[in-house]
């Protein structure tokens, strides 16, 4: 691709899974910057902390106590978003629209070690966490009032984090949400005009062209999409078309894991700093459906901007327009690919 013209002037690039454009202002990546600084926690914090309700054998707020684990460990969320029990009732009154929402919410505890993040646990490790992840979406999915499964993150209190110990959610509902159902809708569009996976054959795009492939192994994908909002946005992939983690043999989960540590660990020399984000998976929606369309991914949204102390702020023109950017995908993938 002839792209001097991508790296110079200002444009905008398309959404391929969601049908959405972004600004890109590769010209503004040096202005100067007189705004917030993010304060850097320089606490190391302990391998087992006694006021955290994450920890093995810690009471939880609900007077729960945790079990002495010693891998990873699952339970119902505390303070879950959706209700299981929710009654079905709908509000349709002219241009007044409400309706129920029912699911299940989970917290997934990746270590027993309060200090650890996945990027400083083992692949092994992170391999086990990718079995829980597994193992929930099986048995989520299972439940007939439960049409998708979102696995997620957030890390760094940046992020709104509320607690450091290593851990993440899984929000399980009976609708589709916002971002799934637009991607449920573009797969599904070009599945059907050309019996091949959308995001399969973006990869082999990518794959040939080589400018936002960070890292590959056998099985995995990890690069910055043409597309990406966030500063060093990072999406995982597998390489062949699978509609949802259940689809992963043991090896390629292994192979998974190592895609997630090396991208964390990069994130992490970056800015030489415990790397905030926000990562998912999209996947297939549980709603008994083909969705042979689908092949599902990984992603994660960091903040940090130009150091750990300056981050990328989604106001005023993003908030009113749409998502805008400076420094542009490539350059990104090049900084994270020399960390590797």
């Amino acid at each position: 691709m002839e792209n001097n013209d991508l790296q110079d002037y200002s444009h905008k690039r398309f959404n391929i899974l969601t049908g959405e454009w972004v600004l890109v202002s590769p010209h503004r990546a040096k202005r100067p910057w007189q705004g917030q600084n993010e304060e850097i926690s320089t606490e190391k914090r302990p391998s087992h902390d006694e006021s955290c309700y994450l920890c093995a054998t810690n009471t939880r707020i609900n007077g729960e106590i945790n079990p002495d684990y010693k891998d990873v460990f699952v339970f119902t969320n505390d303070f879950a978003a959706l209700q299981k029990d929710s009654p079905s009732f709908s509000v349709d009154e002219g241009l007044l629209k409400a309706k129920s929402e029912s699911g299940i919410c989970k917290v997934i505890c990746f270590s027993p070690d309060h200090s650890k993040s996945l990027a400083e646990m083992e692949v092994e490790d992170i391999k086990k966490v990718v079995h829980a992840w597994q193992k929930e979406f099986t048995s989520l999915g299972e439940n007939e009032a439960i049409n998708y499964v979102q696995i997620f993150e957030n890390k760094g209190a940046v992020m709104g984090c509320s607690n450091p110990h290593p851990h993440g959610q899984i929000w399980s509902q009976s609708t589709l949400p916002n971002e799934v159902e637009k991607k449920d809708v573009h797969q599904k569009k070009y599945y059907s005009e050309n019996n091949t996976s959308l995001l399969g054959d973006y990869l082999q795009q990518e794959l040939k062209a080589k400018e936002r492939i960070i890292f590959e192994n056998e099985d995995f994908v990890v690069l910055t999409p043409f597309w990406a909002i966030w500063p060093f946005e990072v999406m995982i992939a597998p390489k062949k078309a699978q509609k949802n983690i259940l689809e992963l043999s043991d090896a390629e989960a292994k192979n998974y894991a190592q895609a997630i540590s090396v991208i964390t660990k990069a994130y992490d020399k970056l800015f030489h700093t415990s790397f905030p984000y926000s990562s998912g998976i999209h996947q297939a929606p549980t709603n008994g459906a083909d969705n042979s369309h689908w092949h599902w991914h990984m992603s994660f949204y960091p903040p940090l901007l130009r150091s750990a102390t300056v981050k990328k702020f989604m106001v005023g023109y993003e908030m009113f327009g749409s998502p805008q950017r400076d420094i542009t995908a490539e350059i990104a993938a090049n900084r994270l690919k020399e960390l590797i």
